[in-house]
């Protein structure tokens, strides 16, 4: 017997009508990428949505044909994305951080045919546009006085002049593609995940549980994580679902960009990876500024250390929650919300569970196998790969890059080391490709990285591990100091020492600059090459 409920397409387009019609006042605010700051509404930016797909309708643009962004955050990004999903495209976004060859061979794989871009990622297109044959039009997303001189296109306010704001959006299926994303391609070419309306949908239900996201319309959200980093976590969706107030950074993410905008805006939630929250305390602890109205911060992307969780705690008084995922997730796989248990203990009795990556919200799936498949326990102890399944978790690749990534039981195999606990937290302790392995003993290179990162003269910690004449791997501990520190190694293992077991301590530390992937995280593969064919100290290579 089949239910008798109304035949409703979970299609995104849904969810800017919904904030248009009952949160159409709310105020988009935006560092504009030309300067100042700008000011519209849920309801203008429904408008302008709807006259960009009428402007692609007439370029002939159809319901599964790629339309490609290289944009910060802004409203007219914002305006893009609903822009052409509602009519059916497919939203590509393109990471202006990537390196030129690797956006030429993203936007030649997805067959773009218009792409939408910020005026200050001219420098990016002038060298690659000429490898892009399939690109048919280019539309700065910006007024005509900042279209980049010498650059075909044309500005996005001249390409929606006199366009209608009634357009009919949706009437597709829910199955439609809405949006695609390129891995980061880390090993080989990145791989693209290509969404679907309904699974964007589900994604955003799954991020307003108050277990997740918890947004309201009272909120005020600072959205610092990019648009083009897995669909901004799913909070351009989330935000005018419920009507919160969204404020978006531009390409200004600087602690001083931030601060101000948390103040000048009354910022309640912000979202972003570490090293961006870093900046921000850093600069809170050189002006001695305060954080008066910021509330929680969601902190994905890689592993939050301890030093930030308690810095924004004891200091500030804001709530931190550790999120983990990727973009084949939508991107939420997992939040650290305490559960009854965890919230019930003293808050120094919480931090080894707050340091975990969380557990499972509804509609996520997980286990824990070995290389053979074979079950693990929830033991908080047992290490093992860590698979998941769930309504906004990819079954294939675009164009079927990768062949079968699913097991005989629908998991997908993320590709991260991790342990599940009793209570359902889960913890990652590496990329399976970055796990360093030692006298046939896993050493988790995350875990010495935040608390090497909470030592009061770091910025930022990696630890890799290299080829070792007895061990196999030993750690290797790249520190980038504060501006003006000056250390030691002995400071660091001392500051390590009975805080890991003793068999995990580094081997040795190196004082450098650490580089950061497209993405804001730490990027192993660099810092990997760079210390191939490290010598170990004669005494350590000894012991």
């Amino acid at each position: 017997m089949q239910g008798l409920m109304q035949d409703w397409p979970l299609t995104v387009d849904r969810i800017l009508d919904h904030g248009a019609s009952w949160h159409g006042g709310r105020e988009v605010v935006t560092r504009a990428i030309e300067g100042g700051i700008v000011r519209t509404t849920y309801g203008q930016i429904h408008a302008r949505a709807k006259k960009l797909s009428n402007a692609l309708l007439e370029h002939g643009i159809r319901p599964g044909d790629r339309v490609a962004t290289l944009a910060f955050n802004t409203y007219r990004h914002i305006e893009a994305w609903y822009g052409v999903m509602g009519m059916g495209a497919v939203c590509h976004t393109l990471n202006p951080r990537l390196f030129a060859e690797q956006l030429v061979y993203i936007i030649n794989h997805a067959e773009d045919r218009i792409l939408l871009a910020d005026s200050s990622t001219a420098p990016i297109l002038q060298g690659i546009l000429p490898q892009c044959p399939k690109i048919e039009k280019v539309i700065w997303l910006t007024s005509d006085t900042h279209v980049p001189a010498g650059l075909p296109g044309v500005s996005y306010e001249s390409f929606i002049a006199g366009q209608s704001e009634v357009c009919a959006w949706g009437g597709f299926p829910e199955s439609q593609a809405a949006g695609l994303c390129y891995t980061s391609g880390t090993t080989g070419n990145p791989k693209g995940v290509l969404y679907s309306h309904r699974s964007n949908y589900l994604h955003t239900m799954m991020s307003l549980q108050a277990d997740v996201q918890g947004l309201s319309a009272a909120d005020n959200v600072l959205m610092v994580v990019p648009m083009f980093h897995a669909n901004a976590w799913g909070l351009a969706f989330s935000a005018p679902a419920v009507g919160a107030k969204l404020v978006l950074p531009g390409s200004q993410m600087d602690g001083a960009a931030i601060l101000e905008l948390l103040e000048t805006e009354q910022v309640s939630v912000s979202a972003a990876v570490p090293t961006v929250f870093q900046m921000l305390l850093q600069h809170l602890e050189k002006t001695g500024a305060q954080l008066p109205y910021l509330k929680k911060v969601l902190i994905g992307g890689s592993a939050c250390p301890e030093s930030i969780i308690r810095s924004f705690r004891d200091k500030y008084d804001v709530e931190v929650l550790h999120l983990w995922g990727m973009t084949e997730m939508s991107p939420v796989g997992s939040v650290g919300v305490p559960c009854a248990t965890v919230a019930a203990l003293p808050y120094d009795e919480q931090m080894p569970y707050r340091l975990k990556q969380g557990r499972a919200p509804l509609g996520v799936d997980m286990k824990l196998t070995d290389d053979d498949g074979k079950l693990l326990p929830q033991d908080g102890q047992t290490f093992g790969r860590l698979k998941v399944r769930g309504h906004s978790v990819a079954r294939a690749y675009f164009k079927g890059e990768g062949g079968d990534i699913l097991d005989a039981d629908g998991y997908f195999d993320t590709g991260d080391v991790a342990t599940l606990d009793a209570l359902g937290y889960m913890q990652i302790t590496d990329r399976a490709k970055d796990v360093i392995k030692s006298g046939g003993e896993w050493i988790s290179s995350i875990e010495i990285e935040n608390i090497a990162a909470g030592h009061p003269k770091a910025a930022l910690a990696a630890v890799v591990g290299l080829v070792h004449p007895k061990w196999d791997e030993r750690p290797l501990l790249i520190v980038q100091l504060k501006p003006g520190e000056t250390a030691t190694k002995e400071e660091f293992l001392h500051f390590l020492d009975g805080k890991i077991a003793k068999w995990w301590m580094p081997n040795d530390v190196v004082f450098d600059t650490i580089p950061l992937g497209a993405t804001g995280k730490i990027d192993k593969k660099l810092i990997r090459q760079k210390f191939d064919g490290y010598h170990w100290p004669e005494a350590v290579a000894a012991e």
